[in-house]
């Protein structure tokens, strides 16, 4: 998985980490952050700038379908084909 230029949609950063696919991807509010949920049963809080992981989000008991960020950035909600929904605190003191 990939970030990409809007300008010219050549490949800005390369997302490595996922063991299967990734199916939702969304920046933080502030574009710092990118989170990931995949079908690999994680999802997965990345630098925006440099394709480092901040975080892996394990729980889920089967794939993870959906992720938001919080308004303010601080948390992240995923929700899983296990039919639970999960909040997790993703603020930089955490990491």
């Amino acid at each position: 998985m990939g970030i990409f230029s809007a300008v010219d949609g050549g490949l800005l950063v390369l997302l490595e980490g996922h063991d299967g696919y990734a199916n939702c991807a969304e920046f933080s509010p502030d574009g710092a952050r990118v989170v990931t949920a995949s079908l690999d049963r994680t999802a997965r809080v990345w630098d925006a700038a440099t394709g480092a992981t901040l975080m892996t989000l394990r729980g889920h008991a089967c794939y993870v379908h959906c992720c938001a960020f919080s308004p303010d950035g601080s948390r992240v909600v995923t929700g899983g084909s296990d039919g639970t929904a999960r909040v997790w605190d993703v603020r930089a003191s955490q990491l």
